[in-house]
Parts: C-alpha cells; sequence; structure tokens
C-alpha cells in the first residue's frame, strides 16, 4: 500500500512559475520553486541548491499560509539525492482501442489453421481465469492449381473462411446465450482479394461497457477499463492447455500490434479528483470535504472543466533521513504531483526545470 504524502499542485492557465518572488509573495494560484533562502530557483541555478520544494499561493492563509512541499534533491543538484521516482504523463482525452493486424500466412493446403484470441480487462479478468479466451479453427482450402501444390494455398479463401469463423463464434443456437468474440472485437479483411502475403485480417478492440459506479460514497468514480488481447495463429486444432506460450516454430501467420489500448488521462475530473483525494494533507485546519460547499471554506479548486492536464509525478524520500533515525515511527516518503495544461507554455516551463535538477523525464506510456 503507498502511504506515500502527497502534495498536489494545479497550475492555472497563464502562471508560469515565477523566477523573482518569495513564497510570502504568492498570490492564490502562483507556482514556484525555492531553494533553501526561499530565493525563487530556476533552471539555470537549481543545480547550485541542496534541495529545492514546489511552492502555491493560497486564497487563505489564515493559520497555514503557502502551500509548500517537502525538500526535493536531484541527482543532479549539489545536495543529495533524495528522489526515486520522475516521470511525466501526457495527457490526452481520446481512448484508444488495441488493433492487431494477421497476414503473411503460411499454411499449407488441407492443413489446420487455429486462431486463439485472450482478452484482458478489470472485468473480463475478474469471470475468466487468464483472460477470456476463444479460438477457432478452419481446414485450409485445398490446392487445385498453381506450381506447387503442396504450397499454393488460396489465401483469399483462407482469409474468408477464417473471417466466417470468427464472426460467427457462440450465435449458434446451442451456445447463443454465451459471450461471443464479435462481443468485444471488430474484423474487417486487409487488401481483400490480394491473395499474397498482405492479405489479411485486422482486429479491433471494441470500447468496453461503461459500467456504473453503485450508490455508495466510498465507491472510487475512476475505475478505468481498457481492453487488450494477445493473438496466436498456429497449426493444428485448438489447445486445451490453460497457458498458450507464443512459439515461433508453430505460428503460421506474421501478427502485428499496430496500436495499443490507453485509457484517457489527465482530464479535469481525474485532476479535480486528485485535489480532492489529496486535500487533507496540506490544509492546516477545515481538513475535512461535506457534502455542502459551506463547510469547506478552504478548499478551493484550480481544475478549468474541459482542459487536459499533463501530470508530473516526483517520489522522494526525507532529505536528512538520518535525523530522524531514532524515534517510534514508521519512515515515510512524500510525492508531489504537478498538473499543468497539455501543451501549455507552464507544462513546457515546469518540464525544464525538473529536467534541470532531476534528469530527462520519463515519459509514462
Amino acid at each position: 500500500m503507498d502511504f506515500s504524502l502527497t502534495t498536489v499542485v494545479v497550475v492555472p492557465a497563464g502562471e508560469v512559475p515565477k523566477v523573482t518572488l518569495s513564497t510570502q509573495d504568492l498570490l492564490a494560484g502562483e507556482v514556484g520553486f525555492y531553494g533553501p533562502d526561499y530565493v525563487a530557483a530556476t533552471a539555470a541555478n537549481v543545480v547550485n541548491d541542496k534541495y529545492f520544494y514546489v511552492a502555491q499561493g493560497r486564497d487563505n492563509t489564515y493559520l497555514q499560509g503557502t502551500k509548500r512541499s517537502d525538500r526535493i534533491a536531484g541527482s543532479l543538484m549539489a545536495g543529495h539525492d533524495n528522489v526515486t521516482e520522475y516521470y511525466k504523463i501526457t495527457g490526452h482525452s481520446t481512448a484508444l482501442n488495441q488493433i492487431t493486424t494477421v497476414d503473411a500466412f503460411t499454411v499449407q493446403c488441407g492443413e489446420s489453421v487455429t486462431m486463439t484470441l485472450r482478452g484482458h480487462s478489470s472485468y473480463l479478468d475478474t469471470l475468466y481465469f487468464n483472460g477470456f479466451t476463444r479460438s477457432v479453427t478452419i481446414e485450409a482450402p485445398c490446392c487445385d492449381c498453381g506450381v506447387d501444390p503442396c504450397l499454393d494455398v488460396d489465401v483469399t479463401a483462407l482469409v474468408a473462411d477464417l473471417l466466417a469463423k470468427l464472426t460467427s463464434q457462440g450465435t449458434d443456437a446451442v451456445n447463443g446465450d454465451n459471450i461471443k468474440l464479435t462481443d468485444f472485437y471488430d474484423f474487417v479483411i486487409v487488401n481483400p482479394g490480394a491473395g499474397d502475403a498482405t492479405e489479411g485480417i485486422t482486429i479491433t478492440g471494441k470500447p468496453v461497457n461503461k459500467y456504473g459506479q453503485p450508490c455508495d460514497i466510498a465507491a472510487y468514480p475512476h475505475e478505468y477499463d481498457r481492453l487488450w488481447f494477445n493473438t496466436f495463429v498456429y497449426e493444428g486444432p485448438a489447445t486445451t492447455a490453460d497457458f498458450l506460450v507464443y512459439d515461433d516454430c508453430t505460428q503460421v501467420a506474421t501478427v502485428t500490434e499496430g496500436q495499443r489500448s490507453v485509457y484517457p488521462t489527465g482530464t479535469s475530473e481525474e485532476i479535480a479528483q486528485l485535489e480532492k483525494n489529496f486535500y487533507s494533507y496540506q490544509a492546516g485546519y477545515l481538513k475535512h470535504l461535506f457534502r455542502m460547499a459551506g463547510y469547506n471554506q478552504n478548499f478551493d479548486s484550480l481544475v478549468v472543466a474541459g482542459e487536459v492536464y499533463d501530470t508530473f509525478y516526483v517520489k522522494f524520500n526525507t532529505l536528512d533521513r538520518s535525523a530522524y533515525q531514532w524515534g517510534d515511527y514508521i519512515p515515510e516518503d512524500s510525492t508531489v504531483i504537478i498538473a499543468a495544461i497539455t501543451g501549455s507554455a507552464e507544462s513546457t516551463a515546469i518540464e525544464a526545470f525538473l529536467d534541470a535538477a532531476l534528469g530527462a523525464v520519463t515519459i509514462a506510456p
């Protein structure tokens, strides 16, 4: 379980990190990076500091003052390196579905060919051990023409037979109520009629149905789900083994993953939820959030509805850990999450500063 003490900083549009103000001069929403002397740190001078921290002005400063992170020391700075993770998630509002292409069949006439699809998602993996697995098997068309009757299979006929099997799996009268392949995949022939290695089938994962959350205040509102799958095309009938291992010796087609499935990320709704989740860590008083806004006088969201945000994650240990080795407590690390509108000048400036102090950022997939 992650017990990291987390500070969330949402950078308003137009608020490029300050390079001249001290922390007490930050107005509500203004952001800056500061060194040990409370002077603004920049990408040019941060390497000379022992550490830096992130600060943001508040609207209500009574009994709490400026919001500040703990001290961060990067590998390129003059102090000790206490950073354990530094990565960026580029925001995008569009969900992408997986696309896989199967082509370049190397099948001999009359040979049995099986395609197995193994799909995974949050919900599918709770229903099926090792994923939702379905296989279809066809017999390659007989060769009645060509120079070598043992090799010159009719690719167009083979692909058509395979497509028919894929789209009809689970639709028969006996098993009509079963989950079907077409519930989760779309199948389209590539280069129909080409009759060569370029003719094949494109498999596109469908968006997973959106399951509503129960009426429970403890229910997590952002349980994202996505479909991803593995594809196997091999000679012989379908295997009954629990685990199907990719074996180059038995593959009779080329499987190419052209696009991975990814979630939308950095949406305004998601970042606003982070503000609520980690609000109490930096609240001087009135830490609890209630349904009625009148109880939440210190909470102020800086998220703009409809915007998409890049998020920078910096996880780090206590800077002078040796000073805290005597005590009846469990050491905890800290995390800073900085959210800035995707592609904005603010996002660019923040990345430049953090890269100067911590090294090149890792871009999360």
